[in-house]
């Protein structure tokens, strides 16, 4: 049946792994997609000629990553059932996921879509109601398997029609992994991602940081939000400057590179040409009349830069207009007690 291709969704954890092997195991050719957004995947893209390769030589995968940025920006803004426990929109997000696989069928060749879940694994996206509404609302009734739990579940058409025998797939359900953790073993895989959420919409702390940015936290309009803000919002120290302008410290040399690679032609950079310290980057500063604000930025540059006997000192701080270079000499660092609720 090799001249038969099926598209999974695959997120690189365990239960994606198995589903892919359990289909190609029945002579289906599997295209793996793993979609990425800026919050969960985003730096694979990259190097996204490294990963497909990784997984071809990990797992005998042939896995592609499809951007999902833009579309799933704005599904943030009201999705249509709503979020988890924090900000994760699991249910629209599944959704929006299974519909560009459909998108991508015909394109490929493809005869059926299938991924990795189980029944009764995840409260909010697995249960056997949200499943059969996934599945509807994504327009992939019948047409998509679920390999793990197949048997637990009513045949689908490429069941019916022979493209894959239901014999040969599972009955696993609820959160225990023990049936997986076997199967793995018998298929020779033992290096696999420790199960954890991966999308940092689910953790708490980084959730409300982006659903208060959502929410206007600074200057930056929800309808403007990109990929490259969101990215930015989760490095280093973040600050909301008085006038709600935007600042984002580096804490380490490798986050000052990845700051200084998110910059857009309108922000400003900030740093201390004589010491060793945190890059400054505000946010759209050319447009948002931040003289004020890069004063303070200046100051708490210099608080967070290398201290002399535990105390930061005085210095200057040279300021990247994009073109245009201004000096702040001898810039003081800014008190705790100024700044500590500006800190995000």
């Amino acid at each position: 049946m090799n001249h038969v291709t099926a598209l999974g969704l695959f997120s690189g954890g365990l239960d994606s792994i198995l589903a892919c092997r359990i289909v190609a195991a029945q002579g289906i050719r599997v295209q793996a997609l793993k979609f990425v957004t800026p919050f969960f995947g985003h730096e694979l893209l990259a190097e996204p000629e490294r990963f497909r390769q990784q997984m071809l030589d990990k797992y005998g995968i042939e896995a592609e990553l499809i951007d999902l940025s833009a579309g799933y920006i704005e599904l943030l803004r009201r999705p249509a059932h709503g979020f988890g426990k924090h900000f994760n929109p699991c249910i629209d997000c599944k959704i929006m996921m299974l519909r560009r696989a459909r998108e991508l069928m015909a394109e490929r060749g493809a005869a059926f879509l299938f991924t990795g879940e189980v029944r009764g694994q995840r409260p909010m996206s697995q249960q056997m109601e949200t499943l059969n509404l996934i599945e509807k609302k994504a327009g992939c009734q019948d047409i998509l398997l679920r390999p793990l739990s197949a048997k637990l579940l009513s045949p689908t058409l490429p069941e019916r029609q022979g493209l894959v025998d239901r014999e040969r797939l599972h009955g696993f359900a609820g959160r225990g992994r023990k049936g997986q953790l076997a199967l793995a073993r018998e298929l020779g895989i033992s290096d696999f991602p420790a199960p954890a959420g991966g999308c940092v919409l689910t953790d708490p702390i980084l959730a409300a940081r982006i659903e208060r940015f959502y929410a206007g936290l600074f200057t930056v309009g929800s309808e403007d939000i990109t990929a490259g803000d969101i990215r930015l919002l989760l490095l280093g120290r973040q600050f909301r400057l008085p006038g709600g302008h935007w600042l984002v410290l580096g804490r380490n040399e490798q986050e000052n590179d990845r700051i200084a690679g998110l910059r857009r032609p309108d922000d400003w950079l900030l740093h201390m040409p004589e010491h060793f310290g945190p890059l400054g980057l505000l946010r759209r500063a050319a447009a948002a009349d931040a003289e004020a604000a890069a004063a303070l930025a200046a100051g708490l540059i210099v608080r967070y830069s290398r201290k002399t006997d535990g105390i930061p000192l005085p210095g200057d701080v040279r300021i990247d207009h994009g073109g245009n270079e201004l000096l702040l000499r001898n810039t003081a660092p800014l008190p705790d007690e100024l700044f500590s609720s500006w800190t995000v």
